[in-house]
């Protein structure tokens, strides 16, 4: 199996998807659960709620996944694990 089948099986399919749901959604944290972040995700509602910055966050947060590449948005989200921009 060659590198890039690897890293696109481990969540490279779903970053647009995500993006988007980020976009739209990221008041909520919709994204964030989406990835396995529930503690990033209950924040970011908490936020919205509160203070309606969560919105802000998820914009760009979406724009941020969208515009890394497959690779590096696996690397960064997915193996790293980095739950906040």
């Amino acid at each position: 199996m060659n590198q890039g089948t690897d890293w696109k099986a481990q969540g490279a399919d779903k970053k647009v998807m995500i993006g988007i749901i980020a976009i739209l959604l990221g008041a909520f944290g919709v994204h964030k659960f989406m990835m396995g972040y529930t503690k990033e995700g209950a924040i970011q509602l908490v936020l919205s709620l509160c203070t309606g910055i969560g919105g802000i966050i998820g914009l760009i947060e979406g724009i941020m996944y969208l515009t890394k590449s497959d690779e590096e948005f696996v690397r960064t989200y997915i193996q790293g694990r980095k739950g906040w921009f």
